[in-house]
Formats: C-alpha cells, structure tokens, sequence
C-alpha cells in the first residue's frame, strides 16, 4: 500500500513537472516569434496558463501591466487566486495571477501546489524579461536610427558647406559688377530697376549661403556671457506685433534667476525668432505660442510650444534637412530649423521635438552652462 501511494506521488510530480516545463517552453516559443507584438506574446501566454496547473478545467488566468488587461475569457476574481508581480528593471509593473472557479482543498498554498508557486514565480520573471529585450530591442532601433540620422545630417552638412563655398565668389562678382553698373550715369532707368533686381535677387542667395554655412558650423559662434531671458525678450520684441496681426497670442514664461551661460547672443536670437516663426507658420488661423525658460540641472533651456497644425513622424524625420519644407512655395526657403540644428549642436547643446498631427509642436533646447568646447 505504502508503495503505492508513493508511486502515486511521483507520478503526480513527474506529471505537475512536464507541465511546468511545457508551459515555460511554450512560452520561450511564443516570446521568440519575429514580428509579434507584445500585446499578442501576452495573450497568448495567459491562454496557457491554466493548463499548467492541477484544476486546468477550473482556472483562469489574468496578466496586467501598465494597466492593460489581458485574460482568458473566463477569468473572474475568486477568493482561492494565486498572484506574482511583473518586475521589470526593479520595478513592479503589473502582475500574474491564476484563480479558481470552484473551490479546491487546501495544500502547499491553499488549493495550490508548491511547484506552482514556483511556475508563476518563473512565469512573471519570464515575462519581464520579455519586455526589457524588447525595451533593449527598440533603444537598439532607435539608436541605430539617430546615428543614421546623425551621419546624414554630417554628410549635408559637408555638402552645403562646400557649395556654399563654391557659390561664394561667382555670386559676389554678381553682385559687385551690379552695384558698379548702377554707378554708370548713362544707364536708362527700366536698366536701373532691372540691376536693383540683380542686386536683391543676389543679396538673398548670399543669406542663403550664410545660413547652410551656419548649418554646416563652418561658422563659429561668437561666444560671450549671455542671459537667455534677455535673449527672448529681445526677439520676441521683434516678433509682436506679427503674433498680434495674425491673432496668435505670444505668451512668455520667463525662468527668473536663470543661470547665464557662454554663448553667441545673437545666433540664439537667431534660434528664437526661427523658431518663433516656424510656429506661426504651422498656424491655421488663431492660435497660442508659448516661450518659456527653464533651468535643468547643468544645463538652461529654452521651449517654444505652439497649437498649430503638428506635424507626423515622416516630417519630423526631415525637419532639420536643409530646403525640406511642407510650406508653400515662397513661404520658406526650408532653411529655418536647419540653421536652429547647426547653432544649438555648435553650442554643445541638443534638441528635442514632440509632435502629433492636429495637436501642435514642442520644440526643448538645451544648452549647457559649464564650458563648452570652442
């Protein structure tokens, strides 16, 4: 008899233990297939979950994290449940939890057995080690994908560089035969206004020049002791009675006892008005902009938010190439936010842009206040 009953323990175990290993290589198989979202990974690991345990006909399983719900149709809150929490880089981010619908005799931990304890344990831990390779697998992308984007805007940046060197001296031959002809007394007026043309059309391809230069930082900046209040107060004072006339409210929120920091005062006026303008631009009508300050740890910034049009990740991938603009043709030159990019990475700073079609755009600057390189 005694015999028996041991033969009968075992064959339990063995058989609680072939299901706590099909379940976790279940598991392994459903985490591993390519293109699978995590929402589908979870849903199908909680169709699994009561199979693996000693009453699969009376139990139901829950998983939740971040506050979504996945379960198997079935599942409802039970007084016999057995639970472990979701722990993803040291913190709980949801939790596991498998519950009967009938009762069942009490054993290692109420109606549940202690290899099931150890099976939920195992399976909450597998999860979260799902979801930080995934995390680790999407940082990966997203890196790769800076550092592309980084690259093209370097090669651009040589290429603008280099024409704009190329076109300098043809186009500053243009412009001083122009304004010598026009010294000529003999020359007839309708001549004369065709030379202004000359003259005009030529001084806004040099700017044109400057400003690839600037994205290229072939030009450095003049660097001082600046306050970047008194920055935005100056340009946005330039920039008023525009906001007023196209009835978009220009709102101020100054950090007070801002940090001054090193910087080229009139490259980041630059950087304020460009981007002051660009948020008029996206503009259908009435609208808000807000400028603010603000000072972050080692570092000032400067946030410019406004409620236009927004923008979808395709554009916003291509905001800081020069002469890529959604405007209309004599709106912009696209050069704007490209010019903002050079000026802001020559001052050892960074940008970042938060955007949704329909919701408006966010533009965060920061410029650091130690001292930067020169």
């Amino acid at each position: 008899m005694t015999k028996s009953r041991c033969s009968y323990s075992e064959k339990l175990a063995l058989r609680e233990r072939v299901k706590e290993l099909t379940c976790l290589y279940s598991i392994a198989q459903v985490s591993g297939c390519p293109g699978t979202t995590l929402e589908v990974v979870l849903q199908r690991v909680v169709e699994m979950l009561p199979s693996a345990w000693q009453y699969p006909e009376a139990a139901s399983a829950r998983i939740t994290l971040d506050g979504n719900v996945y379960q198997t149709p079935r599942f409802e809150e039970a007084e016999q449940k057995q639970a472990a929490d979701i722990v993803v880089g040291g913190q709980p981010r949801g939790a596991v939890e498998i519950a009967y619908s009938q009762k069942k005799p009490d054993m290692y931990e109420g109606p549940f057995l202690k290899e099931e304890r150890n099976l939920i344990d195992e399976v909450s831990r597998q999860i979260g080690l799902i979801i930080e390779r995934r995390q680790a697998q999407e940082d990966r992308l997203n890196l790769c994908a800076q550092v592309r984007h980084a690259d093209r805007l370097a090669t651009i940046g040589i290429l603008a560089a280099g024409i704009a060197h190329e076109l300098n001296e043809p186009l500053a031959n243009i412009l001083g035969f122009a304004q010598l002809t026009r010294k000529c007394p003999e020359v007839p007026t309708t001549v004369m206004r065709d030379i202004a043309q000359i003259e005009a059309a030529s001084l806004q391809a040099r700017e044109i020049i400057q400003k690839l230069l600037v994205f290229a930082r072939q030009r450095p900046p003049t660097k001082a002791t600046v306050n970047l209040n008194q920055v935005v107060q100056d340009s946005l004072y330039l920039l008023e009675s525009r906001c007023a006339n196209e009835d978009v409210k220009l709102t101020r929120v100054l950090c007070p006892d801002l940090p001054e920091i090193t910087a080229d005062g009139a490259q980041l006026s630059q950087v304020v008005v460009n981007l002051v303008v660009n948020s008029l631009q996206s503009m259908c009508g009435a609208g808000s902009i807000t400028v603010r300050t603000q000072s972050c740890d080692d570092a000032v910034c400067l946030i410019v938010e406004d409620t236009g049009a927004g923008m979808g990740k395709e554009v916003m991938e291509k905001i800081f190439l020069p002469f890529f603009t959604t405007k209309d043709v004599g709106q912009g030159t696209g050069l704007g936010l490209p010019v903002v990019h050079g000026i802001v990475m020559a001052h050892d700073g960074s940008i970042e842009v938060d955007s949704q079609p329909g919701s408006g755009s966010r533009f965060k600057i920061r410029l650091p206040i130690g001292q930067q390189r020169t």
